[in-house]
């Protein structure tokens, strides 16, 4: 049996406290200064939600931090999440040093997340619901995606109901990113301005292709954002064996109950070298963990891990096996080690005899699985977008796909709908 973890609640609330703590007053008005407001703003080019960067950083800069918020807010209702989880190293702050004279980028989502927890604490509402069309979509999946999609449907006045089959709203970016990243508590406070404007959300709604079809039949068209479903598993001996377990699983309980409670090995190998492996892997060392070792197949230039997690996960300790892949998961009752065989870094074949990475605990990282296909054909008026299609992505660009869809679906009632 895995132990709990062995910090008590106080070390745990500082190994899981805000990566980037929040900006002063102060600090936020000298790092707003530092903005060039550039005339072609590569930073906003460069946000997939299209968020006015130099009007928001403006905003602050003449203490205005609530009308920074709303200028967020109008394009990227997930704002708040976004500044704490996206990757603006290679976004908007990204952009920012690449294209100008500025040595280092202006800490953009830093300001972002000043504006939007200005109106959070001040539970300000900026947006309300557009004139009654008559018209009522149903959405399938209530993550980053559907919600986004249907915050701007009420924006255009159309009644909105979302189906989420888990008893929690939001999605990944509510249980599925390690809480030093996104805390539920915060995610969730995201979703109330999306009910607040009317917007029906019922919790432990599971849809299938039937029930897609009754949902079309009943609603002028649906928008489906069921995610991905659970990670990719390893058919190889001794999958089975207790302390085999998924990234997903290891990473709801975070969310779901007190830290203390989550439950981690003494040894961790994690199997993958995504950003979810990134992860896993720091969590595990946050709670507790003594050793965490990353087991990847080919070799660090070519993980698909951003590289600020990558060093993240380097700092907090963990150690990285390169060019080796599972063979097995080996032990008696319970799993005692990954047997991985080495491999070429050139062509992957196999290079001499198979070792043994000792642990307790084996998590494998792989991605998800699709899940849309069990929905079957999806059919006119039934419109799709956010990880489900994409196949994972950032919560911004799930965000994105909503608002998309928001502007397809309307053109689609106002023109062949029903």
């Amino acid at each position: 049996m895995i132990p709990k973890t062995r910090l008590s609640a106080e070390e745990l609330a500082v190994n899981f406290a805000d990566l980037h703590p929040a900006f002063s007053r102060d600090e936020a008005l000298a790092e707003a200064a530092r903005c060039l407001y550039c005339y072609d703003a590569p930073c906003t080019r460069s946000c997939p939600t299209g968020i006015d960067v130099p009007g928001f950083i403006q905003q602050i800069l003449h203490d205005n931090p609530l009308g920074a918020a709303e200028t967020i807010l109008d394009e990227n209702i997930f704002g708040g999440s976004c500044a704490r989880a996206c990757p603006t190293e290679v976004l908007c702050e990204g952009a920012c040093v690449d294209r100008t004279l500025l040595t280092d980028p202006v800490r953009i989502g830093r300001l972002q997340r000043f504006a939007t927890d200005a109106a959070a604490e001040k539970n300000i509402r900026f947006f309300e619901a557009g004139p009654d069309t008559g018209k009522q979509v149903a959405i399938v999946g209530g993550g980053p995606a559907g919600l986004s999609c249907a915050f701007h449907l009420r924006r255009l006045g159309h009644a909105v109901i979302v189906f989420e089959a888990r008893d929690v709203a939001g999605g990944l970016n509510t249980i599925g990113l390690s809480p030093y990243k996104v805390s539920t508590e915060f995610a969730l406070t995201e979703i109330e301005p999306i009910r607040d404007m009317g917007v029906e959300i019922r919790l432990g709604e599971t849809v299938d292709a039937d029930r897609l079809g009754a949902l079309r039949q009943s609603h002028d068209a649906v928008f489906v954002a069921v995610g991905l479903g659970p990670t990719k598993s390893l058919p190889l001996p001794g999958a089975d064996l207790p302390g085999v377990d998924e990234a997903l699983d290891f990473i709801f309980p975070a969310h779901l109950g007190p830290l203390v409670d989550c439950r981690v090995g003494d040894r961790v190998v994690v199997i993958g070298a995504g950003n979810t492996a990134i992860d896993v892997a720091t969590q595990a060392v946050r709670l507790g963990a003594s050793s965490v070792t990353i087991a990847y197949r080919r070799g660090p230039e070519d993980i698909s891990a951003f590289a600020y997690e990558y060093e993240l996960a380097r700092q907090d300790g963990v150690a990285f096996e390169w060019y080796v892949r599972p063979a097995a998961f080996v032990g008696t009752s319970t799993v005692e080690g990954v047997r991985v065989q080495p491999v070429h870094p050139d062509d992957l074949s196999d290079a001499g005899a198979t070792r043994i990475i000792p642990c307790d605990q084996a998590i494998m990282a792989l991605g998800q699985t699709p899940i849309v296909d069990r929905l079957g054909p999806l059919g006119e008026g039934v419109f799709s977008g956010g990880d489900c299609i994409s196949g994972g992505a950032e919560i911004v660009d799930a965000v994105q796909d909503g608002k998309v869809a928001a502007t397809e679906i309307d053109d689609y009632l106002k023109g062949s709908g029903r």
